[in-house]
């Protein structure tokens, strides 16, 4: 007997150190690829977006929290904040299996008697709700294919990586139930080391009959128990180093996004400070120049170092989710334009540059820009509507790209459409947008 208990106290020490290194190794990476995207954010510009707290606090609940955007379509605000609170609070009952791992208990958090046993009920059915949730997502995407999850863009990996995000969350949620029913089932047979805590509403009604049907004994239901146990905490492992390169790494960006959103008007343009100082002091001969004042080198976003590194963070933080492009009326009329592939190929040419410095030390010419991910046609397809900004469940704004790419091929390359061309003519000959003479604009008053 004192062998048998040796051997066990072993098997439990080497399961310790191993889900030590584990555990360790997978905080290793993730931390890195967390270092590697703050990295390629701050490669953007910098902007001071630190103004009125209170009203960041509040839109960051409002949004990132409350998910109040996602209420405009209701059948999938319901099944995203089914997944979404599963995300959050079955988290908790990942903390005991943390810690059970690191310190060889099992179930270290039943000693918070009645109200640890109504969590489990709870996490339990919110675990079948999200594997429900998920399979209905499934259905939309690949069966009843909507419309807005069959453009262009999301062929090849995008489409794969959602697929794969659903498969694992079943998957986990399946292995979270499979485990419980094995515990409840050990509990009942009083195995030792399998503390008596937690209701099973869900496991004791689908799984526990099945393997009651198996008639697994005392040993094949520890087998399980503890294979479900490592599979889902290692499953947890890889799908948080999986979210780094994932659309649904959101659901950490998501709330420092709309914290930094954009508090001015949705229809108010950014002024090109250089611009306005640059005129200043052309037409006004008294104008001082500031102190350090460095006269502009370029106009406009050539590349995404260009960009501001909350345009950076509104590409880490989409989710391919597609609402922008479904409102978007220059899309709805068959133009080229998607505000989601905006921010789509906003994000792939930031790994790419991030890429490239990873590889070089510094950032090599590698003579590619943002420009050769985003056509003309896109870009001037764009009518400023703004409706795509309105519709993002995270405030991210696809538009401020648009308009900033736009300044660089009107200011730097002069390539602006003819149309708009025109118009620039007008107003520097005519000082108005049309082809009439300033001494002819009132003519329209003669007429009888």
């Amino acid at each position: 007997m004192q062998i048998t208990n040796i051997v066990l106290q072993e098997k439990h020490m080497i399961a310790q150190i191993l889900f030590i290194a584990l555990t360790g190794i997978a905080t290793y990476y993730f931390a890195k690829n967390l270092g590697k995207i703050r990295r390629n954010i701050l490669l953007g510009k910098d902007i001071d977006l630190t103004d009125n707290k209170p009203e960041r606090w509040k839109t960051m609940l409002r949004v990132a929290f409350g998910q109040s955007k996602m209420k405009a379509r209701p059948v999938p605000f319901v099944l995203h904040f089914i997944v979404y609170a599963g995300f959050i609070l079955i988290n908790i009952e990942v903390l005991e299996i943390l810690i059970d791992g690191i310190f060889g208990t099992h179930r270290i958090l039943s000693a918070l008697g009645p109200i640890y046993n109504i969590a489990i009920g709870f996490f339990e059915i919110l675990a079948f709700a999200v594997l429900l949730a998920c399979v209905v997502f499934l259905f939309r995407r690949y069966v009843f294919k909507l419309k807005r999850f069959q453009s262009p863009e999301l062929k090849g990996f995008a489409n794969r990586d959602a697929a794969t995000i659903l498969f694992i969350e079943i998957i986990l949620m399946g292995a979270l139930l499979k485990m419980n029913a094995a515990d409840q089932m050990l509990q009942a047979a009083g195995a030792a080391h399998y503390t008596v805590a937690g209701s099973f509403p869900i496991s004791s009604w689908l799984v526990v009959p099945f393997y009651q049907m198996l008639n697994f004994q005392t040993e094949t239901l520890i087998l399980i128990e503890r294979f479900a146990w490592w599979f889902h905490i290692i499953g947890i492992f890889l799908f948080m180093n999986y979210l780094p390169y994932s659309k649904h790494f959101h659901i950490i960006m998501a709330f420092p996004n709309t914290w930094y959103s954009n508090l001015k008007a949705k229809g108010e343009l950014n002024n090109m400070e250089s611009v306005t100082q640059e005129v200043k002091l052309m037409l006004d001969p008294s104008a001082v120049t500031p102190e350090g004042y460095q006269p502009p080198t370029s106009f406009g976003v050539k590349d995404v170092t260009d960009l501001t590194w909350k345009n950076l963070m509104d590409a880490y933080t989409c989710t391919e989710c597609g609402r922008c492009t479904s409102v978007c009326p220059q899309n709805q009329t068959g133009k080229l334009l998607s505000p989601r592939k905006i921010m789509m190929d906003t994000r792939d040419r930031l790994e790419e540059v991030g890429k490239n410095i990873d590889q070089n030390g510094t950032f090599t010419d590698d003579n590619k820009n943002l420009h050769s991910y985003i056509s003309e046609e896109e870009l001037w397809a764009c009518n400023t509507c703004n409706a795509c900004v309105e519709a993002c469940p995270v405030n991210i704004n696809p538009m401020e790209i648009i308009v900033e790419m736009r300044r660089f091929k009107v200011m730097e390359q002069s390539a602006a459409p003819a149309s708009i061309n025109s118009m620039f003519n007008n107003l520097e000959n005519n000082q108005a947008p049309w082809q009439f003479s300033p001494m002819d604009r009132a003519n329209w008053t003669n007429e009888d």
